[in-house]
């Protein structure tokens, strides 16, 4: 059977915009009314679930979905590094975070490798097997780019290269061992240029 899992980028938050790890705070508002904005752009599902994270939630309910929490879609875990812009660690820790960005099985902030993540992500999307339908899944940029990578079965380095804007939409369609991605799309609908 074939199954349709689609990603969901959360809306921007101030961890986001100031380019630090997530450190575990909602939405703000300009986050919701940007969410809010985007629920007329989604698909049609069968099922909604979400990543554990306050961010992820509160996209979800922005959206009006009452979605099932699924930990294994959580997102990448940064130990020490959370909450911490990574330009401060880039100043504190070079050699640690030129590692971590070199080498997808390097941890030195005490949480999980990319190919952890990767690992993860992808036997949750592998057991999709059995799943009926359209699944909507809101979860964090880390966690799209590693289904990606999975789904692709593209090197593990790739998934730096990869860019996840807020509310974009990545749809993969497939079954365990044969996925294929749809392209992202921005979740609201493009504004219409003006008519001159």
């Amino acid at each position: 059977m074939t199954v349709r899992v689609t990603l969901l980028s959360p809306a921007m938050s101030a961890a986001l915009r100031e380019a630090r790890f997530d450190d575990g705070a909602p939405l703000d508002d300009a986050g919701v009314r940007q969410a809010r904005a985007a629920a007329g752009g989604l698909p049609r599902i069968s099922a909604a679930l979400c990543a554990p994270s306050p961010r992820c939630r509160g996209t979800a309910t922005a959206l009006g979905l009452s979605p099932a929490f699924v930990p294994e879609l959580r997102d990448l875990e940064v130990g020490g590094w959370r909450g911490r812009g990574l330009a401060e660690l880039s100043a504190a820790e070079p050699e640690a975070v030129a590692a971590w960005l070199a080498d997808p099985g390097a941890a030195p902030h005490g949480g999980e490798s990319l190919l952890d993540l990767v690992a993860r992500v992808g036997s949750w999307l592998d057991g999709r097997t059995d799943d009926d339908g359209r699944l909507l899944a809101v979860v964090e940029p880390a966690v799209v780019r590693a289904a990606v990578v999975h789904a692709l079965e593209l090197p593990p380095r790739l998934f730096w290269r990869l860019d996840v804007p807020p509310l974009t939409l990545t749809e993969l369609t497939g079954r365990a061992g044969r996925w294929n991605l749809r392209c992202g799309r921005p979740a609201a609908p493009e504004p219409a240029p003006p008519v001159s």
